[in-house]
């Protein structure tokens, strides 16, 4: 009588068995397996250089509504692999499919001769309306987050912009060269505009990181203006802005001047000259 053990690995084989006749038999160790159900069946071989009995091809027919599809599939393939041969035939996506063989639902995993699949065996195929939705709601959901992902790529890009204006007024007020003011209030408001469009994005998982990444660099760069504002109105205007600034005001003081002329028809003034008279003059005195 053989006796089984049970190895370390999990693997049941038949142990040595000595006949009265001296001579012993011997299994191979790990030719054995386990298959789902208990079924203690050979080791299926996965080498394909390794030289065995050619496994055998069955075909089944797959029943899906009033139609049968005939299918070439290997023995000891699975209901899994089964599905994606039928999916040609019949439109449906393996996630979305259901097989019954003898009244009772396969798994994907599940192999076709341990649960007693042969030549011309009957599969009945139903569609998995629950799985279909699932996956559809699944595919629609991918749809947003790629939607959404590249709104913040776009948002993204136009902080990119305004990110090397705030790297040039930084060098030029270090510098120690005085800027307009309303220049940094404007790249505060462009860079507090993109905030706003990103506070609207609502997104999950990485899209929902990488909008976060965003909001931080907008932040930053806002923040970094503010310091910009401060340091810029502690500079002081330099000689040579105050002279370009005399020059400007001369030609508009000869444009007032100029205003006045029109006026006036045209005839030029002299210079107006205050006297003690006038300053004295009492009108009873005519």
């Amino acid at each position: 009588m053989s006796r089984m053990n049970l190895k370390a690995t999990g693997t049941l084989f038949p142990a040595k068995a000595s006949t009265g006749g001296g001579v012993s038999g011997s299994t191979e160790v790990g030719s054995w397996e386990i298959r789902p159900g208990g079924m203690l069946v050979q080791k299926r071989n996965t080498d394909p250089n390794q030289t065995s009995i050619p496994i055998p091809t069955i075909k089944v027919r797959v029943k899906y509504g009033s139609s049968y599809h005939e299918i070439n599939i290997s023995s000891q393939a699975s209901f899994g692999e089964l599905k994606k041969m039928v999916a040609g035939p019949t439109g449906l996506h393996p996630e979305d499919q259901k097989l019954i063989y003898k009244d009772k639902e396969r798994d994907s995993k599940a192999f076709l001769d341990v649960t007693g699949v042969k030549n011309g065996s009957k599969i009945v195929l139903v569609e998995d309306v629950m799985s279909r939705e699932r996956r559809f709601l699944e595919l629609l959901k991918n749809g947003k987050m790629d939607k959404t992902s590249k709104a913040i790529s776009e948002i993204g890009k136009e902080v990119d912009k305004l990110a090397k204006q705030v790297a040039t007024l930084e060098s030029e007020i270090y510098g120690g060269r005085k800027v307009v003011e309303t220049v940094v209030l404007n790249l505060t408001e462009l860079l507090m505009t993109q905030l706003i469009k990103l506070d609207g994005i609502v997104a999950d998982g990485d899209v929902k990181l990488q909008r976060k990444m965003q909001v931080r660099r907008v932040q930053k760069y806002i923040e970094t203006l503010d310091m910009l504002k401060i340091r810029n109105s502690m500079l002081q205007v330099p000689l040579q802005q105050k002279h370009s600034i005399g020059q400007m005001a001369i030609p508009l003081q000869k444009q007032e001047d100029q205003m006045k002329q029109r006026n006036l028809g045209g005839q030029k003034l002299g210079p107006v000259v205050v006297t003690t008279e006038w300053e004295t003059f009492d009108s009873r005195a005519v």
